[in-house]
């Protein structure tokens, strides 16, 4: 990447890229993600664990969705590499699968550049766009080189709508997306929620975020099923992040430890 090129990184302002990616434990954060991720800690201690389950579900998800024949993955909101991304889940079980991943934090551009490879038999792209923009993400031409849209996609949407805020907002994009995909497409999909919360924290979340301290926007088990309306539930349907098709060891939660809801639906 040549210098006139280079991505402009704000270190001063938070993104949920890196607040995630500190949440995770990793390094490739600033000190305004941390104090975030620390903020929202002091209001649910449990939030790294959420982080963590989040994270899980999005590697079982793809592994079931790969299990059902699926080759191709759009994963919005990618955030940061660590282990186990999702071309690296889908390539283990069919090394001839293409993701594009997509993400709008500069940060995530210069670390997939470098670290999103693939099999030789597949392929790799890296899309830098805003999911509010879907129509922008489809004709990208990076996607349009690396899938087949007559062929079924898996569409990745792990905890990246929360950051999308607004009533009624969430779903036009979802069926923006949907629709440019055609039959035997998966919408893999994980959300924040208030659901589960102790109505005063949730108060104090909502002031964090009138007072532009928090960029989540949780929305209800009602308004998360609404995305997947038209589409086939795989089981065992909407639950929580960490209920969702849990390996035999997995370590039991608590409800509101997690507070994210999860999914994974078929398009007929």
């Amino acid at each position: 990447m040549d210098r006139e090129n280079k991505p402009v990184i704000d270190t001063t302002t938070s993104h949920p890229a890196r607040r995630y990616n500190y949440l995770l434990g990793g390094k490739d954060n600033f000190q305004a993600d941390r104090e975030s991720g620390d903020e929202l800690a002091r209001l649910n201690p449990a939030i790294k664990i959420a982080a963590m389950e989040n994270r899980a579900f999005l590697q079982r998800a793809v592994a079931f969705v790969a299990e059902q024949g699926i080759r191709q993955f759009i994963d919005i909101g990618t955030g940061l590499p660590t282990a186990d991304n999702t071309h690296e889940v889908a390539q283990r079980i069919a090394p001839e699968s293409r993701i594009v991943y997509v993400d709008n934090d500069p940060l995530v551009l210069v670390h997939a550049r470098a670290l999103l490879t693939s099999t030789a038999e597949g392929r790799t792209a890296y899309i830098e766009a805003d999911l509010r923009e879907p129509d922008k993400i489809l004709n990208d031409p990076a996607l349009r080189e690396t899938l087949d849209l007559t062929q079924p996609v898996g569409l990745v949407l792990v905890s990246v709508l929360p950051f999308v805020p607004g009533d009624d907002v969430a779903g036009p994009i979802v069926r923006t997306l949907l629709d440019a995909l055609p039959s035997g497409s998966y919408l893999v999909l994980s959300h924040a929620t208030f659901d589960t919360l102790d109505p005063e924290v949730a108060a104090q979340y909502w002031e964090m975020f009138r007072a532009g301290k928090s960029d989540i926007w949780p929305r209800t088990r009602a308004e998360f099923r609404d995305l997947f309306a038209g589409l086939e539930l795989a089981e065992p349907g909407v639950v929580q992040v960490h209920e969702w098709r849990p390996r035999p060891d997995a370590t039991p939660r608590a409800a509101n430890e997690i507070n994210n809801w999860a999914a994974v639906g078929r398009k007929p």
